[in-house]
């Protein structure tokens, strides 16, 4: 089952309050999205880090009910 943008958006700022989330359907299937992700929590780690951040805060959905997400994350004013 896909999941719907506000889900993800809402799981993400669940995990990191102060974010500020973008998502875009990038394939209009709900399986394929793209996420900016700004957020105080990234200072000082690594885009690696920070990705897994967002891994983490999805619970486990990525690779079951969301197949693709490509992810740029920062800092703010990074």
């Amino acid at each position: 089952m896909a999941m719907q943008a506000h889900e993800i958006e809402s799981l993400i700022k669940d995990a990191l309050p102060d974010a500020q989330v973008t998502i875009d359907d990038l394939a209009g299937d709900g399986d394929h999205y793209a996420a900016r992700v700004v957020s105080a929590s990234f200072k000082g780690r690594s885009r690696v880090q920070q990705h897994q951040m967002i891994y983490d805060a999805l619970r486990g959905r990525m690779g079951d009910s969301l197949h693709a997400l490509a992810l740029q994350t920062s800092a703010p004013d990074d």
